[in-house]
């Protein structure tokens, strides 16, 4: 019999906090939380990835850009001990 109690009382509990949340976060459109929730992961999940491509698409130029400048400055000093 306590078990049950607990278990009540735990899922009520759950269930308050629940209501709670939805309540704070979308106030008196609760009823439309389920699309707008839906689409508002699909966005936040494609401008995360946009972000991510782009951070990666800059990282991969700065390292090319890196190397070329490590190639020039390895060019200019064979060039220099051929001279000397």
């Amino acid at each position: 019999m306590a078990r049950d109690y607990d278990s009540q009382l735990l899922e009520s509990v759950s269930v308050r906090r629940r209501r709670l949340r939805d309540a704070l976060l979308f106030g008196a459109q609760r009823a439309r939380r389920s699309a707008d929730e839906r689409l508002g992961k699909v966005f936040a999940g494609i401008a995360i990835a946009a972000v991510l491509c782009a951070g990666c698409v800059g990282w991969s130029f700065v390292q090319d850009m890196l190397a070329q400048q490590k190639a020039e400055q390895q060019e200019r000093q064979q060039q220099q001990q051929q001279v000397k």
